[in-house]
């Protein structure tokens, strides 16, 4: 069969069907799974929304809580560069199947950052789905090649998308299937993560993790957007960010098919005014002080769940959503000086509480056994700036104001000794 998939090279969205009678197609095909889905879903949500009470926090790793994701073929020195100036640890690489022929630059790219914890996605395309002795081949190809070096493998993305080469969850199971049993006959020492529902669409995830296949997660990853709601305080169905990753944790705890670890591999907000490459509408995209803004406050809550083992942001060269803009050259952002700062920050932090009041946020943590709090609120206001108070922006610049505007943006507010 041909494959019914082309490659676009502007939106980074990989697959436009071209023939509507073989899509209709797969979707009757598929319906018995839809159905277990939809059925799956009834059972599970509900009891996953009334078990969110009783799932505890875990201590989360700061130190590998933040990641990048990276292009390893777009500006690979200049993203090795930006990667040491920004001091990340943690990176995600995505890898297409349909070009294995690049692995041996995929594998150059990984020598070079020997000081990186790095995630691969391995994206899928229609072909490597539907010939799963294709699919064998290759993966054993690339843990073959990168075992050595790279340690998580999170197998396949955005599976509720049929743009994206799945049509059911089944399929989905068994796409995974072949990489848990390369796992267990032949590289025990890797770790797997799947799953790679995108957006709020909880039945789909409890489809992967409630299934009758012999297979398990060392994690679940999730590819959790929330851009077309715009802050990422705002509600959708009556849920917050924070209540997102609540349920879906809760599930993960819940599911016989997975330890309790949660993964976010992919989120961002388009930028405006940068059509062709926004992945979306003018209508969703933001202005970049605005996405600087949404980008910290989403780590900040996903931190403060103490449930997200990492959030990798996507990504950070990339024209219509990244902190760099490389049209013309190599442009930072605001963002990239934003995200350096929070590095900074809370690297090596340990969360204490989430405070919220009246849109008024505060997180508290210990970082070098020094008190930090960071505020921000979604209807400013004003704090007076106390004399032991050493406070910072988002860009790190020190602020000696005696009243504080606290606002959309993030300020870091240091308590001296001694009070």
């Amino acid at each position: 069969m041909q494959k019914p998939f082309m490659w676009d090279t502007y939106s980074d969205q990989p697959y436009q069907l071209k023939d509507k009678v073989y899509k209709k197609m797969m979707r009757k095909h598929a319906f018995f799974s839809l159905a277990q889905t939809f059925f799956t879903a009834l059972i599970i949500l509900p009891l996953s929304l009334l078990m969110m009470p009783w799932v505890r926090r875990k201590a989360i790793d700061s130190t590998t809580f933040f990641c990048m994701g990276v292009d390893f073929e777009r500006e690979p020195q200049v993203t090795l560069a930006l990667l040491e100036e920004l001091e990340v640890t943690n990176i995600l690489i995505r890898f297409k199947l349909w070009e294995m022929q690049k692995l041996d630059t995929l594998k150059e790219f990984i020598l070079a950052c020997p000081n990186k914890k790095i995630t691969l996605k391995i994206i899928q395309d229609r072909e490597h789905i539907e010939d799963l002795a294709l699919l064998r081949k290759d993966l054993q190809t690339i843990f073959l090649a990168l075992n050595s070096l790279i340690t998580l493998f999170e197998i396949g993305s955005t599976i509720n998308r049929a743009k994206w080469g799945f049509f059911s969850v089944h399929e989905y199971n068994l796409f995974y299937q072949v990489a848990y049993d390369l796992k267990i006959s032949q590289f025990k020492n890797i770790k797997l993560i799947g799953s790679g529902v995108i957006d709020f669409e909880y039945h789909f995830s409890a489809h992967t993790l409630f299934n009758f296949f012999k297979t398990s997660y060392e994690g679940v990853s999730s590819l959790l957007y929330v851009d077309r709601r715009g802050a990422p305080e705002n509600m959708q169905m009556g849920f917050t960010l924070l209540d997102k990753i609540a349920l879906l944790s809760t599930m993960v705890w819940l599911s016989p098919k997975s330890s309790h670890e949660l993964y976010i591999t992919e989120t961002n907000w388009p930028l405006s005014n940068t059509a062709p490459y926004a992945p979306t509408s003018e209508h969703e995209c933001v202005s970049q002080e605005v996405y600087a803004d949404f980008m910290l406050r989403y780590y900040l809550l996903a931190f403060a769940t103490q449930q997200v083992n990492s959030v990798s942001w996507h990504q950070l060269i990339a024209p219509g959503y990244g902190l760099i803009d490389n049209r013309e050259g190599i442009v930072k952002r605001p963002a990239f000086e934003v995200y350096k700062t929070m590095l900074k920050n809370l690297r090596h932090a340990q969360f204490l509480r989430l405070d919220i009041k009246r849109d008024y946020y505060i997180l508290q943590c210990l970082v070098d056994e020094k008190l930090l709090q960071i505020h921000w609120s979604t209807k400013p206001t004003t704090l007076r700036n106390e004399t032991f108070f050493e406070v910072f922006s988002s860009h790190g610049i020190l602020i000696k104001n005696e009243t504080l505007d606290i606002g959309s943006t993030p300020l870091y507010i240091y308590i001296k000794d001694g009070v």
